[in-house]
């Protein structure tokens, strides 16, 4: 069998998703039976490095010695990648580089390197400011600043970012590239030679969502559940609290870096519990998980409802997703709200990694409409309990739901 091999040369500004795609990557090409490895040329960098290299004058291009460390290590993970293609065993190979690569410059020095009808180029585009400041708000809570304040190694990390976009060259004359926008899962430009192994599959993983394990978790009872009422920012019962403190004791052996909750108490007070018998977990509060705003209806029983604004109800029953709340929201005007903070769970959650989402009984629903296809007039009437976890595996072969019972 001939011997097919490949090197993807990730390209772009820092906290654009480079080693989220470079996991996707390599955790789906790993499956398809490619042995794939990542060289992150920064992760080389800070384990080789003896002095402080995350400051961010290191990154400057004026800063000589800087730039030299950078193309020293830049070459030595190259030269791993190239050990790890040449060495024995699996016919089919890739290496990834993952790194900034945005001066031309270094992009010649690689094709130099390496065999570049061999080598495909990946650009990694976002320019969602509001993403981004969410993305670099986690990478300033990684070991490497923690010799920093929050607000210091936030205004050093931007600063660095502002250093690359001084040398950033777009790619537009290498020979095999694609462009990607990160944050919507979307491919924007190919260019690429035919023969080029493994470029389908690789186009088609970066389109995909890839997830390892999504646990959509319904929050627990309130007091506005008891009463029958919808809306709202209700607390929990005493017995919802026992539901999130059984929900903590099912998941307490499975890591959850992140849990995405909307802004409202209830998906909060459910998450904690969670978080607290995790040994390192966040809470990530997304207004696009909030609860399908009612409008005139808020606080209201369904009941009441009947009685008082009969026109709501009956219109309702003629075709609930459509149908929009008075002053408020319907199911057909949360689905861009709902899409965007899935793709923001997505961008930073790496695919490596378990996810569990807080939400409520609509967006929940929406969420798994989003993965699993249902018309839309079914989708108002997914079964959604408050005993019981929906746990969803994704990739590009296989799609697999099932609801789990937790108390």
């Amino acid at each position: 069998m001939q011997k097919e091999y490949l090197y993807v040369i990730l390209v772009g500004l820092p906290a654009r998703g480079k080693s989220t795609i470079a996991g996707k990557l390599s955790e789906s090409l790993r499956r398809d039976g490619i042995a794939t490895r990542i060289f992150n040329n920064g992760e080389l960098r800070r384990r080789l490095s003896k002095e402080n290299t995350n400051y961010p004058e290191f990154f400057d291009p004026c800063n000589k010695v800087g730039a030299a460390l950078r193309e020293r290590y830049a070459i030595m993970n190259l030269n791993h990648a190239k050990t790890f293609i040449n060495k024995n065993g699996r016919k089919h190979k890739v290496s990834i580089i993952d790194a900034t690569n945005v001066s031309l410059k270094r992009r010649k020095m690689i094709c130099q390197m390496l065999p570049e009808d061999r080598v495909l180029f990946i650009e990694c585009i976002n320019n969602d400011q509001e993403i981004l400041e969410a993305n670099i708000s986690n990478k300033v809570e990684t070991p490497e600043f923690a010799n920093l304040s929050v607000e210091d190694a936030t205004a050093g990390f931007k600063r660095r970012i502002q250093y690359y976009e001084g040398i950033y060259t777009p790619l537009q004359s290498e020979r095999n590239f694609i462009k990607v926008d990160s944050f919507n899962y979307s491919v924007i430009k190919v260019e690429v030679d035919g023969g080029l192994p493994f470029v389908d599959r690789i186009r088609d993983f970066l389109v995909t969502p890839f997830i390892k394990n999504l646990y959509l978790v319904r929050h627990a009872e309130t007091y506005y559940n008891q009463e029958n009422r919808i809306g709202g920012d209700s607390k929990l019962t005493p017995y919802g609290h026992l539901q999130a403190r059984r929900l903590a004791e099912k998941f307490k052996n499975k890591r959850i870096p992140m849990i995405f909750t909307s802004s409202l108490k209830r998906t909060v007070q459910t998450a904690m519990p969670i978080k607290e018998a995790q040994q390192e977990a966040k809470i990530l509060l997304l207004d696009e998980f909030n609860e399908i705003n009612s409008g005139i209806c808020e606080s209201m029983t369904y009941n009441e409802i009947r009685e008082k604004i009969p026109e709501v109800t009956a219109a309702r029953k003629q075709n609930k997703y459509f149908y929009e709340y008075p002053q408020g929201e319907g199911y057909v005007s949360m689905e861009e709200r709902i899409e965007r903070g899935i793709k923001k769970v997505l961008y930073l959650s790496k695919p490596s990694e378990n996810i569990m989402i807080v939400g409520h009984r609509a967006v929940n629903r929406m969420i798994l409409s989003y993965f699993v296809y249902k018309r839309k007039e079914d989708i108002p009437y997914i079964y959604l309990p408050q005993d019981s976890y929906y746990q969803m595996v994704i990739s590009q072969n296989k799609k697999v739901l099932q609801l789990k019972k937790f108390i």
